[in-house]
């Protein structure tokens, strides 16, 4: 039984000999790192995807970060709740399909526009309170890469309603909340978390994390069922 990935790579031995060479010039250019062995391959694929050596640093993850993704994405079916459309249409489908999972963002939805206008807040805010009473939350993996007042709303609730995703990517970019944003979330112990400190981040590093998770949670597939073979 093989333990090679094949659905979390990319699609052709040309495409796949690139990422892999990128993976390496990382390695040998990254220096030191104080991470785990299953924490580096995702801050390796964030540098990947903008060419950035800080996020070696700046990213800091919740003891359980790495092992509860991987466990929600084994479970089948675990949604992916997005602060906006980006990250739903980055996220590889036929990666999440293997999963049964499936991607959601109400950034742009009426009501959603229409309850901020109503409360004057956020939409990123009521779109979060919407994703909370589509009962999408709970288990979830939550994505946030653009707005820091999503990451807020979603801290409030686990705190205050006991919302309880699987894992939160908080990496929401900007100038106004971001860093304090992520701080806020790297308080919590209840519920796991991956940050990036400051104010760097966006919907692009979201991506690159999920898809990293998504290829360790398919290595644990195979190495699991060449185990019971």
């Amino acid at each position: 039984m093989s333990t090679v990935n094949t659905v979390t790579e990319q699609l052709t031995s040309a495409g796949q000999a690139i990422e892999h060479d990128s993976f390496a010039i990382i390695d040998a250019e990254a220096g030191s790192y104080r991470y785990t062995e299953v924490q580096w391959p995702i801050v390796r694929r964030m540098i990947h995807a903008n060419a950035d050596f800080e996020f070696n640093g700046l990213t800091d993850f919740h003891p359980e970060a790495v092992s509860a993704g991987i466990a929600a994405m084994l479970r089948g079916g675990t949604p992916v709740v997005a602060d906006v459309e980006m990250i739903c249409s980055g996220l590889s489908a036929p990666r999440l399909a293997h999963f049964g999972m499936h991607a959601h963002q109400f950034i742009s939805d009426a009501d959603v526009i229409a309850q901020a206008q109503a409360e004057n807040t956020t939409r990123a805010v009521q779109a979060m309170r919407k994703a909370r009473r589509q009962g999408l939350l709970d288990g979830a993996i939550v994505g946030i890469g653009n707005a820091p007042t999503a990451l807020i709303e979603l801290v409030r609730q686990i705190r205050e309603e006991g919302v309880r995703p699987a894992l939160v990517v908080g990496m929401p970019v900007g100038f106004v909340s971001a860093a304090e944003s992520k701080d806020l979330m790297a308080e919590l112990d209840a519920v796991p978390w991956i940050v990036i400190r400051g104010r760097k981040g966006g919907s692009t590093l979201v991506v690159a994390a999920l898809h990293a998770l998504l290829a360790l949670a398919e290595a644990r597939q195979k190495t699991l069922t060449s185990a019971q073979a």
